[in-house]
């Protein structure tokens, strides 16, 4: 059997920082780890599942004792600020409701959002759900993020693909995917389609070359686990 492990799992603390970035005494742990899995679940329904879609792909989290920053990382970031910034202001007190703590919100733009697995998976997503042909649409996403940087993509289906009686899977790939290559900066995520035959699983994997060839992510920060260890490092 193939044994899987998640790309980013794989590189968290090494090539990759932590997506929650904060320390807790072993009491409190559970309960704000609770609470991170609830901002992430309503970020998610507000700005992803209900129009005007944000295209919202990464949501970071980040305490100190007194306050807690919410990062949003967007391709639409007009859409979350909303008209003279009323849509960070209303998310900012409905996540102060739903924590009871000071929240502060920073929204940052996705520059490429072709080669961001999270957003391509969710676009597949889409257009499964308007009885798109799926190995049209897998063709065309693959081209498009090749054509836009990527060094490599690997886009996999799963379900009843077409209606069919049958659940499959189907995958595509261009250009090379280092998964083992800690240094490789392999961007992984999944959606699930839900259509009226059934739900399809989207995989996206984009490998978008070197992490020595980047720069330091703007997303870094001094918080804890906010810059990993070795990035960079040959």
């Amino acid at each position: 059997m193939g044994q899987k492990v998640h790309p980013f799992g794989f590189r968290v603390g090494i090539t990759e920082a932590h997506k929650s970035r904060w320390f807790a005494p072993k009491a409190l742990f559970g309960e704000l780890l609770v609470e991170d899995y609830k901002i992430r679940k309503f970020l998610d329904k507000r700005l992803n599942r209900t129009p005007p879609y944000a295209a919202v792909a990464d949501v970071l989290i980040e305490r100190t004792r007194e306050e807690l920053t919410v990062i949003i990382k967007t391709a639409r970031p007009g859409t979350v600020v909303g008209l003279k910034g009323a849509g960070v202001e209303q998310l900012t007190t409905d996540l102060q409701a739903l924590t009871g703590r000071k929240v502060a919100i920073k929204v940052i733009e996705i520059k490429n959002p072709e080669i961001d697995a999270k957003l391509i998976g969710e676009t597949i997503s889409e257009q499964l759900k308007k009885r798109a042909n799926f190995r049209r649409v897998l063709k065309m996403r693959c081209e498009s993020a090749m054509q836009n940087g990527a060094k490599g993509v690997r886009i996999q289906l799963s379900g009843r693909l077409g209606g069919a009686e049958m659940s499959r899977t189907l995958d595509q790939r261009l250009g090379s995917i280092p998964l083992s290559t800690l240094q490789a900066n392999v961007d992984y995520a999944i959606s699930e389609s839900y259509t009226t035959y059934g739900s399809i699983g989207v995989k996206v994997w984009v490998f978008k070359g070197m992490y020595s060839e980047h720069d330091d992510d703007a997303t870094q920060s001094s918080a804890a686990g906010g810059r990993a260890r070795a990035r960079g490092r040959r």
